[in-house]
């Protein structure tokens, strides 16, 4: 099997990242080949580790999630157990939806949604302030997104 990406694989690929549940013979129809032929390629395209699933979009806000925020963590880690540890901590804290390593003033930037700016003040204070080796915390209101985007195929 070639582990190479060609102009066929972009197309199904871009097809995919603008309706990822297009069926494969609707793929098929649009590249010109054959239903057999999408799902080899998708199983190529899938050993390569260029897809990873399909994720549904959920607008946070349909769900009574109002805030979103970005918050930048100075964190002061001896080693590299206490890493792990304090990544583990916020892994498992429900509204943080991203996490980040980084270069920079901030060792970590989060991206969270809450219900409202009091749930944002609440998980800031209790739950990440609470995480001793987290020495400082600069939160990031946004107002509106402007926009979002696939990585463009070429």
């Amino acid at each position: 099997m070639d582990l190479k990406i060609d102009s066929t694989d972009k197309k199904i690929l871009k097809i995919l990242m603008q309706e990822a549940r297009t069926s494969y013979m609707d793929i098929a129809r649009k590249c010109g080949i054959s239903g057999a032929a999408v799902h080899q390629r998708m199983n190529k395209i899938q050993k390569m580790g260029v897809i990873e699933g399909a994720h549904l979009q959920i607008k946070p806000v349909n769900l009574g999630y109002f805030t979103c925020a970005f918050i930048g963590l100075q964190v002061n880690i001896l080693n590299s157990k206490s890493h792990d540890e304090v990544f583990e901590k916020i892994r498992k804290i429900p509204e943080v939806v991203e996490s980040h390593h980084i270069t920079g003033k901030y060792s970590l930037l989060l991206k969270v949604y809450t219900k409202n700016n009091e749930q944002l003040k609440s998980l800031i204070v209790e739950k990440l302030q609470s995480i001793p080796e987290i020495v400082s915390t600069e939160t990031f209101i946004s107002l509106q997104e402007g926009f979002e985007r696939v990585l463009p195929i070429e």
